[in-house]
């Protein structure tokens, strides 16, 4: 099993439930989080005054599934987040040793 975190722009957040819910992932963990990159934040004027926004909102979006899964999933999350911009968000997979569903009792693979 296979652990995806996708850190994104939280307006894209619709298009790739959407597009992981095609693929049969059946669930998912999101987080609003907040942090910065290579963009390292950006400067607002707000009522006049300026002002740095150190850590820029994003969305966490965790997914684990079966490895045969992991780069469908992670050429979708690609394909509906990329802008080209900066910012668009990074991909991490790590690798789950198991899984307990816990009303049921059921690991690995069935407990997703």
């Amino acid at each position: 099993m296979k652990k995806i975190e996708a850190i994104i722009k939280p307006f894209k957040l619709d298009d790739v439930r959407e597009a992981v819910q095609e693929l049969g992932v059946q669930g998912m963990t999101v987080t609003e989080v907040r942090g910065f990159g290579r963009q390292k934040g950006h400067t607002e004027i707000y009522r006049g005054a300026e002002y740095v926004v150190d850590f820029l909102p994003k969305i966490k979006v965790e997914i684990v599934v079966s490895e045969e899964m992991v780069s469908d999933i992670v050429n979708a999350i690609q394909k509906k987040t990329r802008t080209g911009r900066i910012g668009d968000g990074k991909i991490f997979i790590s690798t789950i040793d198991d899984a307990v569903r816990i009303r049921t009792g059921e690991t690995g693979d069935s407990a997703l």
